[in-house]
Formats: structure tokens, C-alpha cells, sequence
């Protein structure tokens, strides 16, 4: 059985991923340095208002994700 495929979109461009599959899945599908990124923790998933969510957070069709660059805190600073 093949699995059912949502569109979503990150960054403005429409993806194609099974239901379900997490936006680190669905950002992996546009572009694989910039999972890399996420993965590593020098951008993070926002949602369509601009929130931050979990790289685990499961899709459905019409998610909408961009990237954002990780900004670091005053704790960040001083270390």
C-alpha cells in the first residue's frame, strides 16, 4: 500500500511528503542543507505565524513552515 502524500509548504515551496511525517521531514524533502541546519541548531521551524515549533511536529496538508535563523540569547553571550 503506498502511503498517502500531503503537500505542504516551507519556505514558500510546495513539498510533497507521506501524512504525518514531521516538518524536519517535510524541510528535509526542500532541502537537505537546511535540515542540516535544524539538526544542528543553527535554524529553526517556525509555523505559518511565525511560532516556533518542534522539528517532530507531525504534518497535514497545507502546513506551512519557513526556517529562521537561531538567534542567540544573552546567556549565549557571556559564555
Amino acid at each position: 500500500m503506498t502511503p498517502r502524500m500531503v503537500r505542504v509548504f516551507v519556505n514558500g515551496s510546495g513539498v510533497d511528503v507521506p501524512a504525518g511525517s514531521a516538518a524536519l521531514d517535510a524541510v528535509q524533502a526542500w532541502n537537505a542543507d537546511a535540515a542540516g541546519d535544524v539538526s544542528a541548531g543553527t535554524r529553526l521551524i517556525t509555523d505559518s505565524r511565525g511560532l516556533p515549533i518542534d522539528a517532530a511536529t507531525p504534518m497535514s496538508a497545507g502546513s506551512i513552515l519557513r526556517l529562521i535563523a537561531k538567534r542567540g540569547t544573552a546567556s549565549d553571550a557571556e559564555q
